[in-house]
């Protein structure tokens, strides 16, 4: 089992920054990705970036590339997602997720086995 507690949500305005935290116990994630998706009001839930933790190669969605990075801190087993010119539209619960990496799936929601309880992002204009 793998538990995943996201922190770092909030209210920001257009063009601010934000910084998320995922903090992973539980079980070696060696070749595991981590990933970050979210869901607006009314909307599915959408991949928005991804990291292989063996490798540390990354994915973003094209909606967020260039303004949003994912790091990790390997001690601590925690993954970032830095958010930068944030815009009304990114408004959203994130969700962190993790599962065993497979480049098929690692945009999808079925490739993650485990979720964190989601923490909102509210971009104001």
């Amino acid at each position: 089992q793998v538990q995943l507690v996201e922190s770092g949500g909030g209210m920001v305005q257009a063009g601010g920054s934000l910084r998320l935290s995922c903090a992973a116990s539980g079980r070696t994630l060696r070749h595991y990705a981590m990933a970050w998706f979210r869901q607006a009001p009314g909307k599915e839930r959408e991949f928005v970036g991804a990291i292989k933790l063996n490798g540390e190669q990354t994915l973003y969605a094209d909606s967020v590339k260039g303004r949003f990075l994912i790091s990790r801190d390997s001690a601590k087993n925690t993954v970032f997602l830095h958010m930068n010119s944030l815009k009304p539209e990114d408004t959203a619960v994130y969700y962190c997720a993790a599962g065993v990496y497979s480049g098929h799936t690692v945009q999808l929601r079925r490739g993650y086995d485990y979720w964190g309880q989601g923490t909102q992002v509210t971009v104001s204009s």
